[in-house]
C-alpha cells in the first residue's frame, strides 16, 4: 500500500477546519448581508476567481498570496465605480460586516487548498511542454498530456495545468509513459525499475558512450534509494534539440529540468578521444590543423549557445579530467540538481491587514 503524502493530509484537516468554520459563521453572515442561503452566498464569492487571476498561467505560492491577490483585485475593480460583475456588492459588504470579512477570508483560503497543486505549481508554455530523445531512428517523446491526433502526438493543452504529477519527475514518465512518433503506439512503465532499465539498457546504451552510461547507472541507484522516487527530476538523455526534424542537428547528452521552477541545465560528456582529436593531419601545416581544431571547437560552442537561445538550457561541459571518476561528477555537479526545493515568493501584506484587523 502506497504511503499517505503527510503534507496533503495536513492540507485535508486545514480544509476541514475551515469548512467548519464557515459553517459556524454561516447564520450570522447570512443575516448581515440579506441573503437566503449559502449556496447563494458562496456563488457570490466563488463566482470571482477568474475575474482577478488567470487560474491557467498565475502561480500563487501560499493561501495568503491568494487572498491578497484575490481582494486586491476587487478593491481595483470596486473603486472603478462599475458593478457589471457584482465586485461593489461584495466590496461593500466587507467593509460594512466583520463576520462577513471572515468567511470570505476562511472562503478563499479553502479555495486555494483545494486547488493547491495547480495554483502553487509553474505550468510549461505548451512549446515547452514536449520533448523529444534519443538516436534518429529510435526516439521517443515525453509530454505532459499526450494525445495522438490526425497521425501526430500533441499535448492536451487545456489538460497541462492540471497534469497529476511533478513535471518532469519519474512520476511523470510513470504517469505519461515515452510516446513513439508517427505511431500510436506507447512506452507505459509498471513503476520505476522498469522505467530505469529502459533508461540506461537502451536508452543511454545506445549512445555507445562509457561515461553516459556509467552517470546512467550512478541515477539509478540514486533513484533506488530514493523514499520518494517518484519525485526524482529526470535525467532525461539525448536530449534533441531540433525534436522531430528529419535533419538532425544536435543531442545533448544529458538534460535536468527543475520541477518547479521549469530551470533547465544541460550536461556534455565531451572527452578529447571524441570531441577533440583530430585525424588524418598527415600531410597538413600546423595552420591547416590550428583551424581544423579551431573548427571544431566553434561547433561545440555554436552547439550550446543554440540549445541556450531555443531551448533556455545552461549547458556544463565536461572532460577527460571530470570523466576520470564518474561518480564524483555525479555527486557534484548532477546530484544537488536531482533533489530541488520549492521557491517561497514575498508577499505583501498590506491588502490583508486591512481586512484582517479592520
Amino acid at each position: 500500500m502506497a504511503k499517505r503524502d503527510p503534507n496533503k493530509t495536513a492540507r485535508n484537516r486545514m480544509i476541514a477546519s475551515l469548512k467548519q468554520e464557515l459553517r459556524t459563521l454561516l447564520p450570522d453572515v447570512l443575516a448581515e448581508v440579506g441573503l437566503s442561503d449559502e449556496l447563494s452566498l458562496n456563488a457570490k464569492i466563488g463566482s470571482k476567481h477568474d475575474d482577478f487571476f488567470d487560474l491557467k498561467t498565475d502561480v500563487i505560492s501560499s493561501q495568503e498570496e491568494f487572498v491578497s491577490r484575490w481582494l486586491e483585485g476587487l478593491k481595483k475593480s470596486a473603486e472603478r465605480g462599475g458593478d457589471r460583475y457584482g465586485h461593489l456588492w461584495v466590496w461593500r459588504q466587507l467593509k460594512l460586516h466583520k463576520k462577513f470579512r471572515r468567511y470570505v477570508v476562511c472562503f478563499l483560503k479553502r479555495s486555494y487548498l483545494n486547488h493547491f497543486e495547480e495554483l502553487s505549481r509553474n505550468r510549461p508554455p505548451v512549446e515547452e511542454a514536449e520533448i523529444w530523445i534519443g538516436q534518429q531512428h529510435a526516439s521517443y517523446g515525453l509530454l505532459v498530456t499526450p494525445r495522438y491526433v490526425h497521425g501526430r502526438w500533441e499535448n492536451d493543452k487545456s489538460e497541462i495545468r492540471a497534469f497529476p504529477k511533478s513535471y518532469w519527475t519519474i512520476g511523470h514518465v510513470l504517469e505519461t509513459g515515452l510516446v513513439v512518433p508517427g505511431s500510436s503506439s506507447k512506452m507505459k512503465f509498471a513503476d520505476e525499475e522498469q522505467y530505469l532499465v529502459f533508461f540506461k539498457e537502451t536508452l543511454v546504451r545506445n549512445s555507445g558512450s562509457k561515461y553516459e552510461y556509467q552517470i546512467a547507472g550512478h541515477y539509478c541507484d540514486f533513484v533506488r534509494k530514493h523514499p520518494n522516487a517518484e519525485s526524482v527530476p529526470l535525467l532525461i538523455p539525448e536530449f534533441r534539440y531540433a525534436g522531430l526534424a528529419t535533419k538532425h542537428m544536435y543531442r545533448l547528452d544529458f538534460l535536468v529540468i527543475n520541477p518547479f521552477t521549469l530551470d533547465k541545465v544541460g550536461f556534455e560528456l565531451s572527452p578529447w578521444s571524441t570531441h577533440g582529436y583530430l585525424s588524418k593531419t598527415r600531410g597538413l601545416t600546423q595552420a591547416e590543423i590550428n583551424d581544423m581544431a579551431r573548427d571544431n571547437f566553434e561547433r561545440e560552442m555554436r552547439k550550446h549557445r543554440d540549445y541556450f537561445k531555443k531551448h533556455q538550457v545552461y549547458g556544463l561541459i565536461f572532460t577527460d579530467e571530470s570523466l576520470k571518476d564518474t561518480k564524483v561528477l555525479f555527486d557534484e555537479e548532477i546530484l544537488p540538481l536531482l533533489s530541488p526545493e520549492k521557491t517561497q515568493v514575498q508577499l505583501s501584506f498590506q491588502i490583508l491587514d486591512e481586512f484582517l484587523h479592520a
